[in-house]
C-alpha cells in the first residue's frame, strides 16, 4: 500500500463534511476532494450558492474563478468512482 497516495471516499463519506453534520468541510473537482474547512470563504458550508460535501464540477463553471482557486488546499482524498 503507497502511504503518499490519497485515501478514497464514497459520495456519502463527502456529503457529511458540509459544514453541518460534520466540523470539516470538503468539497470535490474532478475527482479529487478538497479540505476547504479553514477557507474564510466556506466558513459554513456555503460558498455563495455552492454548498459543500459535493462534486463541485459541473458547477465552477458559473464561478468567476478558475479550477486554480483549489491549489491553495491541495488533493486530501479522490472520490471514489461508483462505476468500478
Amino acid at each position: 500500500m503507497n502511504k503518499n497516495r490519497p485515501k478514497t471516499y464514497s459520495n456519502t463519506q463527502l456529503a457529511l463534511r458540509n459544514g453541518q453534520d460534520k466540523k470539516e468541510i470538503w468539497c470535490s473537482y474532478k475527482g479529487n476532494i478538497y479540505n476547504l474547512t479553514g477557507s474564510g470563504m466556506w466558513s459554513d458550508g456555503c460558498h455563495y450558492e455552492h454548498w459543500a460535501g459535493q462534486d463541485l464540477t459541473a458547477e465552477l463553471k458559473d464561478a468567476p474563478h478558475d479550477e486554480r482557486v483549489f491549489e491553495k488546499f491541495g488533493i486530501i482524498g479522490i472520490l471514489k468512482n461508483i462505476n468500478n
